[in-house]
């Protein structure tokens, strides 16, 4: 049997009082209607007929009246919840420690914060989204590194087996980085993995970056990248940006955002390649790597290039000398 209690949206309500008032339904037609009891139809329509000519108009006779009492004589005073609140805001605790420096219930204090609609400390307030984009390939380069596990057989990301045997246990195969640096204007990217993140692997990759975006024309003016100590203290990168004239810039901390680009491709790097495919182990999954990259520049249509690879951004760019 259905409930015939059912709950009714505002629309449903309207729909009943209609039924039976205009189109000249019986009570116990208009709950068959709606699969409601008969008590159920004749309580909305004693709402209508009791509800002003503007409360019809507006509907707002079909909106549900609070449960909340008239008449609460348990209810602490106005003058309570004024203290509760100002220990909120000058201190920034929650209720159990204003319970305490107050001396009052716990449950009291919750209230007391949930009924002045403080329960939560306001969100601190986001920075403005800024989009950004750089006129000429080469004007910025974005660089990052990625950690990925090393493994001798498929993961359970891929299997959905958890199982590991002791030797797969004791052999620590460690991790691996992939290195990257994507051009802000056209997304061209290159990547390279790497056993460490130490200051002579990021300049001996940063060198072979710039070579390659040289080899497509893409000559750069500024390398930005976050502040890890391999970037930020490393002498052989600053003499290296210093010879090619390259401004090195560095995002403010804890803003990975001013960096998205980067951020964003990584996320493709594991979802299409890292995790995309099922591999032997993670030596196959390094080989791989430079027949995904080369689909990523050339042939994957990228959304924020009016759905055309990377390289079409390189070749046809005008003002620049290709």
């Amino acid at each position: 049997m259905p409930d015939k209690r059912k709950w009714l949206p505002r629309w449903q309500r309207v729909e009943l009082v209609e039924l039976c008032l205009q189109q000249g339904l019986t009570r116990r037609q208009a709950a068959a209607w709606r699969r409601v009891s008969v008590s159920t139809v004749q309580y909305w329509i004693d709402r209508h007929r009791a509800a002003t000519e503007a409360e019809r108009i507006s509907g707002v006779w079909a909106i549900d009246r609070p449960s909340t009492p008239h008449h609460q004589p348990a209810r602490v005073s106005d003058e309570v919840h004024d203290r509760v609140c100002e220990a909120r805001r000058r201190t920034g605790w929650g209720p159990r420690l204003i319970a305490s420096e107050l001396g009052m219930a716990h449950a009291t204090v919750s209230r007391c914060l949930a009924r002045r609609g403080v329960s939560r400390m306001p969100r601190t307030p986001r920075e403005q989204v800024r989009r950004f984009e750089w006129p000429c390939p080469g004007d910025l380069l974005q660089m990052d590194t990625k950690r990925l596990a090393r493994f001798t057989r498929p993961g359970h990301a891929v299997t959905g087996e958890r199982f590991r045997t002791g030797a797969e246990k004791r052999a620590r195969v460690g991790w691996e980085f992939c290195h990257s640096i994507i051009d802000d204007h056209s997304r061209l990217a290159y990547t390279e993995i790497h056993p460490d993140e130490r200051a002579a692997t990021v300049t001996a990759f940063v060198a072979r970056a710039l070579d390659f975006f040289a080899a497509h024309a893409v000559h750069a003016k500024r390398l930005q990248t976050d502040n890890a100590f391999a970037y930020v203290k490393n002498g052989s990168l600053r003499d290296l940006l210093a010879d090619r004239a390259i401004q090195h810039r560095r995002i403010p901390p804890r803003t990975p955002k001013r960096n998205g680009k980067v951020e964003r491709y990584q996320q493709t790097l594991a979802r299409e390649w890292a995790y995309g495919q099922r591999y032997r182990h993670s030596d196959a999954r390094a080989a791989a790597l430079p027949i995904w990259l080369k689909h990523y520049n050339y042939t994957r249509n990228h959304s924020s290039l009016s759905n055309r690879p990377p390289i079409t951004r390189v070749r046809n760019e005008p003002r620049h000398d290709s």
